[in-house]
């Protein structure tokens, strides 16, 4: 039976006898799709799935390993205050433009009478352009961006990180980032807010080809909690691959969450499957 409200992302709706059929097929649609590996089936698939056309990828912490940067730089600027930075801070500051972690970064601490949220950046930046050269894949990166351009999936980049530290941040792998149909970044004009807020995911699939691409066909992949609400706000499915220090209740928002991107079976969205064995 259907109950007088239903949640929907970020609020409720009030029952319109008009839209039942609507609200229906997308509550069996949510049924349908929703899992975490902890509810995967023997076979290690999904039972049922969303019809997947594009995808879009965030970066930080998801295809590059760049999140370890920016704790260590910002358990350095703590430890001045002798403060610590944990993971229920870095969980408020995951996926968000840099003003706006930065803001959350100085209250959350109570830091921000002696250091604002401008003062931190300039701070914190001299440090991490020296990081960022360095920086890794993570492991199944390369391997499922390969597989989705070869199999003509458009793909493109959608993250906070804004092109100064983009450059240097894939600076070792630009011929692996020259396969995203395009990239959206943080500083973007036409991305007004930052993660939650779905801005940098609606850009990025006005911009597909033929855009813009219908979200009920758009998978994205995130790591943050926050880019996990944006990714849901804009109306697309998210895979999750979360630190595994992040607490499990942000897993929930997901639709799939996953270890590592090796543990992704695109036959569970649709997608052309792999032609090797993975790992």
């Amino acid at each position: 039976m259907l109950r007088h409200t239903v949640p929907l992302v970020g609020h409720k709706a009030s029952l319109n006898p008009a839209v039942i059929p609507q609200i229906c097929v997308s509550l069996r649609r949510r049924r349908e799709i929703r899992t975490h590996t902890t509810m995967v089936g023997p076979s290690g698939s999904l039972s049922r799935r969303a019809t997947v056309s594009h995808v879009i990828f965030d970066m930080d912490g998801l295809l590059l390993d760049t999140e370890k940067f920016y704790t260590e730089v910002q358990e350095i600027i703590l430890a001045r205050y002798n403060k610590t930075f944990d993971w229920s801070l870095k969980a408020k500051m995951m996926g968000k433009k840099a003003i706006e972690a930065a803001k959350v970064f100085v209250e959350e601490t109570g830091i921000s009478d002696s250091l604002s949220a401008e003062q931190f950046l300039v701070e914190r930046e001299e440090m991490l352009q020296k990081l960022f050269p360095s920086s890794e894949l993570m492991p199944g990166a390369s391997r499922l961006l390969r597989h989705l351009h070869v199999k003509g999936v458009p793909i493109c980049l959608a993250t906070g990180s804004h092109r100064r530290h983009f450059e240097l941040k894939t600076q070792r792998h630009g011929e692996l980032f020259s396969l995203m149909h395009h990239v959206v970044l943080g500083d973007d004009p036409e991305v007004k807010q930052g993660k939650p807020s779905p801005d940098v995911f609606l850009t990025a699939a006005k911009r597909f080809e033929g855009g813009p691409i219908d979200p009920r066909h758009i998978l994205v992949f995130e790591d943050a909690p926050s880019g996990v609400l944006a990714a849901k706000n804009a109306g697309m499915s998210v895979v999750m691959v979360p630190d595994p220090r992040l607490d499990k209740s942000f897993h929930d928002t997901a639709d799939q969450v996953l270890n590592t991107l090796l543990d992704f079976n695109p036959n569970d969205w649709g997608l052309p499957p792999f032609e090797d064995s993975g790992n």
